[in-house]
C-alpha cells in the first residue's frame, strides 16, 4: 500500500489506516478473536499504519492493538495514541462504561493536558501497549482545554519529538477551526480531521486545510462516512449523520451525489474515501475495522479507481463546493 510522508518529518504512514476505537467495544461487544482477526487481515492487506487511544473502551484498545501487533517487524508500522485523558481508577462504578464502550467501568477518564500528564498517560500507554515507543501522538479533543493543550501539552510533546522518543506529534478533533490554530500557533506536525472534509461537509476548506498547505503541515481524515450516511450505496432514512438521525435535506443530497457516482461507474462509500484525497495536504484516511470482512470491503473500496470527471460533475451540479480543488492523485511520496 502506498505510503505518504508527514511533512517535515521522517514519518511516512500508508494512506489507509486502521482505526482501532472499534476493537475497544465501541457500541457493541468485540470477541477478542474478532479484533486480533481484523489487525492480522490489515497488516495481510498492507495497512502499516494503526490509531488508538486510552479513551477508546478506557484501555482496551489499545490492550488487543498492542498484543495484536507483538511479534510484528517494529520498524514496518506505525503506531499512534493520544493524551488529555487520563485512566484513573473509579470510586463510584456503575457496571458499565457511560461514553460508547461496552467495557466494566473500574477506571475512568480524567481530562490532563498538563506536562505530567502527558508524560504519565504515554507512559500508560506504553505499558498497555507493550510497545517500547509511540511514532504519533496526538491531543485528544482539547476544545475545552486550548491554553493548557497549546502552552503546556503541546511543548511537552514537541520536546520528545525533538529528542526522537515520538516522531510526529499534533491534536485530533471533531472541528477544524482549532486544528488550524494548532497548525498555525504550535509546534503540531499533523492534525486528525474528524468529519469536516467529507462529500457532505467542506467546512475544513475554510481554516485546517489553507492553514496546513500555507505552514507545510499534514493532515490525516477520520469520519469520511460522517456516522454512516455516506456507507452504502443507497443513503436511507433513519441513517445516521454526526451521531445523530441524519435530516431528510442530506439524506436528499446523498443520494443525489450517489447518482452522480453511480454515472461514473463507482459507488457513495468509494466516492467518500477517495474524497478526502484531492486536497494534497491530506495523507490518509483511517477508518474502523471491527472484523476482517470490515478490512475487506475498506481496502475494496479503497483500491477503486475514482474518475476525476466525478468530482467536476458534482462541483457543476452545486453538490460539493466549487473550491474543493482537482484531484492530484495518491502517490507515494
Amino acid at each position: 500500500m502506498r505510503l505518504r510522508k508527514i511533512q517535515n518529518t521522517p514519518v511516512a504512514v500508508t494512506e489507509l489506516g486502521f482505526g482501532a476505537s472499534v476493537i475497544g467495544n465501541l457500541y457493541r461487544v468485540t470477541p477478542a478473536d474478532d479484533a486480533t482477526a481484523a489487525v492480522d487481515a490489515a497488516w495481510d492487506a498492507g495497512i502499516r499504519y494503526f490509531d488508538t487511544a486510552p479513551h477508546y473502551g478506557l484501555g482496551l484498545s489499545e490492550q488487543r492493538l498492542g498484543a495484536a501487533l507483538r511479534g510484528r517487524p517494529r520498524d514496518e508500522y506505525l503506531i499512534s495514541s493520544k493524551v488529555g485523558r487520563l485512566l484513573v481508577p473509579n470510586e463510584e462504578p456503575h457496571g458499565v462504561d457511560t461514553e460508547g464502550f461496552v467495557v466494566r467501568d473500574d477506571l475512568r477518564r480524567q481530562w490532563d493536558f498538563s506536562r505530567d500528564g502527558v508524560l504519565r498517560s504515554i507512559e500508560d500507554t506504553l505499558e498497555r501497549t507493550g510497545l517500547d515507543r509511540l511514532d504519533i501522538v496526538y491531543l485528544h479533543d482539547p476544545d475545552d482545554h486550548w491554553r493548557q493543550a497549546a502552552e503546556e501539552a503541546m511543548p511537552t510533546l514537541a520536546e520528545l519529538r525533538d529528542q526522537g522518543v515520538i516522531g510526529a506529534i499534533g491534536a485530533g478533533m471533531n472541528q477544524s477551526a482549532m486544528l488550524a490554530r494548532f497548525l498555525c500557533e504550535t509546534a503540531a506536525d499533523i492534525v486528525m480531521l474528524a468529519g469536516r472534509y467529507t462529500l457532505l461537509d467542506q467546512s475544513a476548506l475554510d481554516d485546517v486545510l489553507p492553514a496546513a498547505q500555507e505552514h507545510g503541515k499534514s493532515v490525516v481524515a477520520v469520519g469520511v462516512f460522517n456516522s454512516g450516511l455516506l456507507s452504502r450505496d443507497r443513503p436511507a432514512e433513519g441513517m445516521k449523520y454526526d451521531y445523530q438521525d441524519a435530516p431528510p435535506e442530506l439524506v436528499a443530497r446523498a443520494l443525489a451525489i450517489a447518482e452522480v457516482c453511480a454515472t461514473h461507474g463507482t459507488t457513495l462509500p468509494a466516492a467518500a474515501m477517495a474524497f478526502p484525497h484531492t486536497h494534497p495536504s491530506i495523507i490518509n484516511v483511517t477508518l474502523g475495522m471491527r472484523t476482517p470482512e470490515q478490512v475487506g470491503r475498506n481496502v475494496e473500496l479503497h483500491d477503486q479507481h475514482i474518475p476525476d470527471g466525478l468530482w467536476d460533475d458534482l462541483r457543476a451540479q452545486g453538490l460539493i463546493r466549487s473550491d474543493v480543488p482537482a484531484e492530484r492523485g495518491r502517490g507515494r511520496e
